[in-house]
């Protein structure tokens, strides 16, 4: 089909003439409503973000004389992230003289990671950053 015969189709259908592949041989064109396309593709790329940010990374930090009661009430604030979908970074921070018992750290966070582990699994090895033993976890 010509270009001026496309032209005349767009023309009388009342929508626009758009020009897909302008390097094959013949270009490729499409007869489509422009405004209606480009207000589809807006809307897509909203939907696009909406579900993109379900994927945060949320942080719950702990200390290493951290009682029972408080562990539970954190533990029940990880789940609720892990089942909005987000991923958990648990970040252990030592004071002072506990930076000499770093084994400390290590047996709290296989202790988190065993209570958590119906739930959630591990993503990253624990990892050592100045004074902050971390992890980061994701639902199943």
């Amino acid at each position: 089909m010509s270009r001026q015969e496309a032209l005349k189709v767009a023309e009388e259908a009342g929508v626009d003439l758009v020009e897909i592949s302008p390097n094959a041989d013949p270009p490729v064109a499409k007869v489509v409503d422009w405004g209606k396309y480009q207000y589809q593709k807006i809307k897509e790329m909203q939907k696009n973000r909406r579900s993109n940010k379900a994927t945060e990374l949320k942080q719950m930090r702990f200390g290493l004389k951290i009682g029972a009661n408080d562990l539970e009430i954190k533990l029940r604030k990880i789940r609720e992230f892990l089942s909005e979908g987000h991923k958990v970074k648990i970040l252990i921070f030592y004071r002072g003289r506990e930076m000499a018992h770093k084994e400390l750290g290590y047996v709290l966070i296989d202790r988190v990671v065993s209570l958590l582990e119906n739930e959630a699994v591990l993503e990253q090895k624990p990892m050592m950053a100045g004074r902050n033993l971390s992890i980061v976890i994701r639902s199943k």
